[in-house]
């Protein structure tokens, strides 16, 4: 028996990585480089505050900025993704991020990191768009919730490498890290100019005006922007990880240690099992999967009212991650299904903005409500709204058409976009 463990373990890891076209595997090259050099975010507090002798309300305001760029961005970045196409988008977002990131770590007046800072939030964040729109080009419809589960695994993992990183580094040199991520960002940017053409379907001119997708047909779709109110909620409840978590076991007495054991077991969950949630979500229906792990996400962090010690925390860590696995590439082959071909990059734009906002409300409310009544009051927050959020999720895909609906009309398929892309 433990000799047939590692056999269907090779099994299991070929079926869930075979069949994926080679521009998929470059643009998961791509962002897995981009994640192992994200040294700034995670450092940046640090760098502020202890390195350069900042308040912690001037880091705060920093951080909020940002996000505000990513939240400014996500729009502008999903219209250049339909217009211009999304390998422009990407070069584009990619040396912007780059140099941005560099000049970062050589600024030195406060209105000067806090304009940089706003500017790199701007430029990291508009690369997703395209990113979700090449995906969804050049990845078969069978295969998207698999290949979105391997992309949002990559981000993981570096994430986990580049936090651990980042500590070794910042006790070297904060320069060394802006500078390493840039160069990092750099390469992801001469990846996607050397391997990976543009995905973006063709529109025969007869099609022209029929396939024109603005702006506001996106926020005229009303199920699709239901989505985007829903996913709103969800990523609320997920910043509370980052944000209300650790000011919670601060207040409760935990050393930034005990957090950070905590929180680890997000990471490691995710590297370990997101493969095996693929393959166990992939052919399941979509509505109850978003409805459990808008749940798991709610309530797992409504257990935290209820730990007491390091172990306890790092249980409701599990069961919120669980249901992070479950959303994130299940939501994400939502949105995909409800996008029209031609208008993808502004449907993934908005659907970035839900996670950009949630970034930028979720500090306030954590902060409000644990400083007026309580912790314990932010995590029973967050159980209704988990609770919210898996009722309209049942109600959203009550009625949903099992070929997608308009996810795949219009221009070139994916499958013939999949062929072209490899061709080329």
């Amino acid at each position: 028996m433990p000799l047939a463990f590692p056999g269907r373990l090779r099994r299991a890891t070929r079926e869930t990585v075979s069949g994926l076209p080679r521009a998929f595997w470059w643009l998961w090259t791509s962002t897995l480089v981009n994640r192992l050099g994200a040294f700034v975010a995670t450092f940046m507090a640090l760098y502020l505050t202890l390195d350069r002798g900042y308040s912690a309300s001037y880091a705060g305001l920093v951080a909020s900025l940002y996000g505000l760029g990513g939240v400014v961005s996500s729009i502008g970045a999903g219209v250049m993704t339909d217009r211009l196409g999304r390998r422009p988008t990407l070069l584009v977002a990619q040396s912007a991020t780059a140099v941005s990131v560099a000049l970062l770590g050589f600024v030195h007046h406060p209105v000067a990191i806090a304009a940089v800072a706003c500017l790199v939030g701007m430029a990291s964040n508009a690369s997703r768009p395209a990113v979700q729109a090449m995906m969804a080009d050049i990845v078969r419809p069978e295969d998207r919730v698999r290949a979105f589960s391997l992309n949002y695994w990559a981000i993981n993992l570096g994430f986990a490498v580049s936090s651990m990183a980042a500590g070794f580094i910042a006790e070297f040199s904060y320069l060394a890290g802006f500078l390493i991520e840039a160069g990092m960002t750099a390469v992801c940017a001469v990846v996607v100019f050397l391997k990976l053409p543009e995905s973006r379907p063709a529109v025969a001119p007869t099609a022209a005006k029929t396939e024109d997708v603005g702006l506001g047909t996106v926020l005229r779709d009303r199920r699709f922007m239901s989505v985007v109110g829903l996913s709103f909620l969800v990523a609320v409840v997920f910043q509370q990880g980052s944000i209300g978590l650790p000011v919670a076991m601060g207040a409760a007495g935990f050393t930034p240690a005990d957090y950070g054991t905590a929180i680890a077991v997000n990471g490691f969950l995710i590297v370990a099992l997101q493969i095996p949630v693929t393959r166990f979500i992939q052919d399941r229906d979509p509505g109850r999967l978003l409805v459990v792990s808008s749940l798991l996400a709610g309530y797992g962090f409504g257990l935290t009212a209820f730990a007491g010690s390091v172990g306890l925390f790092a249980l409701t860590v599990c069961v919120w991650t669980l249901g992070e696995m479950i959303n994130a590439p299940t939501q994400s082959g939502l949105v995909v299904r409800l996008s029209p071909t031609h208008g993808r990059g502004r449907y993934q734009g908005m659907y970035t903005l839900s996670w950009s906002v949630a970034g930028l409300v979720a500090p306030l409310l954590s902060g409000v409500v644990i400083d007026r009544f309580g912790a314990g009051w932010l995590w029973g927050v967050c159980a209704v709204v988990g609770t919210l959020a898996g009722v309209g999720y049942a109600a959203l895909m009550r009625g949903l058409p099992a070929d997608g609906g308009t996810g795949d009309t219009g221009g070139t398929s994916p499958a013939a976009a999949k062929t072209e892309v490899e061709a080329a």
